[in-house]
């Protein structure tokens, strides 16, 4: 899809949120909703996206670092945002379609947006917009219908009269444009009286009344349309997607004991014949592979990778570590910046102190090592192959453990072991 084009619409404040993060960057099942229209525009085949941004524009240009942006100054509104991409599209010579995506419309899904785009592309229209009917339309622009079932306009609900309030049929805010009319248009639009912004919908009445065909695929799924404008609307969409993330993860033969009392992020990698047991957070960044059990009451932060048939017990959290296969990581235990062999058992309530106050180091204990249980380990430190630690051992930083040896105490120092007479 090379001569098409996407524009998110990034640059709105957010105001019922009542947050200083611009509202596209709110995150939603581990990751910022603005990221999911990323992903979900390039899955479609779309390789340009201009994102308009203007609220704290350099936080939303840091999160999209790899994505055109261009700045709207002043909020005037959806039809002025569209016009500050009009510099970057036109230059483009092949670009022939634009696709247009409010920012915080993130559950669209791919499917639905080549379904628009084919849509678009066979009927030739000069717009193509994503529909939906709802039987509480509130807050919703409504699309308004001629004698013909035509698309004749969108009315936004502030503009609407008694009688358009009623319309159960919405605009989702994704649109398909001939890159052509659509700047063309833009420049006849004038600002809403009561507003006095731009809006992008008004350049459907302009197509109607010019006889160019306005187009529409009605979506059935009331979660795709979800736009988040509130703490509400964000809970909804968060238990959505949380949703989504957990469906992904058992096509693949994980099991997830009760999904309701589960957290797993939407781009956590699980492999099959897993197990996750309820109570656990696992955050973006984490992969795990097969034949493990997780949980209950764990915690998987990013930049965690869990190899084949490790077990993880409850109240246990793990960061920035890579766990060998056939591991033991029993209860009460905290891992940070390590990376544990093959056939390791850590005891419980193992603590890794990673942190010196200033800097984090790094721990390796080595396969077939045993972690006696209530050990401490004052990174940066070795356990040798095959080593042990009795239980209450501080195994103090660059002390490392030699393989085979055993060592105990406070701090841990190497077990002599008489010989008999």
């Amino acid at each position: 899809m090379s001569n098409i084009a996407a524009i998110i619409l990034a640059a709105g404040e957010g105001t019922r949120m009542k947050s200083s993060l611009p509202k596209v960057l709110h995150p939603v099942c581990g990751k910022p909703m603005l990221q999911y229209l990323v992903n979900t525009i390039r899955s479609a085949g779309i390789k340009k996206i201009v994102a308009v941004v203007g609220h704290k524009a350099g936080l939303v240009r840091d999160t999209l670092k790899d994505i055109k942006c261009v700045t709207q100054p002043e909020l005037l509104g959806t039809g002025d945002a569209v016009l500050k991409a009009k510099t970057v599209l036109m230059k483009d010579k092949k670009i022939n379609t634009v696709l247009v995506l409010c920012g915080d419309v993130c559950l669209v899904t791919t499917e639905t947006l080549s379904a628009i785009i084919d849509r678009h592309v066979s009927t030739r229209a000069g717009c193509t917009l994503l529909t939906a009917y709802m039987k509480n339309p509130t807050g919703y622009g409504r699309i308004v219908r001629n004698s013909n079932n035509r698309i004749a306009r969108i009315i936004e609900e502030l503009d609407a009269s008694i009688y358009e309030k009623v319309i159960e049929e919405i605009n989702v805010g994704v649109y398909c444009f001939n890159k052509e009319i659509l700047f063309e248009c833009l420049g006849k639009i004038k600002p809403n009286q009561r507003k006095k912004e731009y809006y992008l919908t008004d350049i459907i009445e302009l197509l109607a009344k010019s006889s160019i065909p306005v187009e529409s695929v009605t979506s059935n799924d009331s979660e795709e349309f979800l736009g988040v404008n509130t703490r509400e609307d964000l809970n909804k969409v968060e238990q959505v997607a949380r949703r989504r993330a957990l469906d992904k993860i058992t096509l693949k033969g994980v099991t997830v004991i009760d999904p309701y009392n589960t957290y797993i992020s939407e781009d956590v990698i699980i492999d099959k014949d897993t197990i996750i047991y309820p109570y656990t957070f696992i955050e973006n960044d984490v992969t795990i592979g097969s034949n493990c059990s997780i949980g209950p009451f764990a915690r998987l932060r990013p930049g965690t990778l869990i190899e084949d048939g490790v077990s993880i017990g409850n109240f246990v959290e793990i960061v920035r570590s890579r766990i060998g296969n056939s591991t033991k990581v029993h209860h009460q235990c905290y891992i940070g910046d390590t990376v544990i062999g093959r056939n390791v058992n850590i005891g419980a309530g193992t603590i890794v102190a990673n942190y010196d106050g200033k800097n984090k180091h790094k721990t390796i204990i080595e396969d077939n090592a045993f972690i006696g249980t209530g050990t401490i380990l004052v990174a940066p430190v070795r356990i040798g192959k095959g080593a042990r630690t009795g239980a209450g051992s501080v195994v103090t930083k660059n002390h490392n453990v030699p393989a085979g040896k055993t060592v105990v105490g406070v701090p841990a120092r190497i077990l002599k072991i008489k010989k008999e007479r």
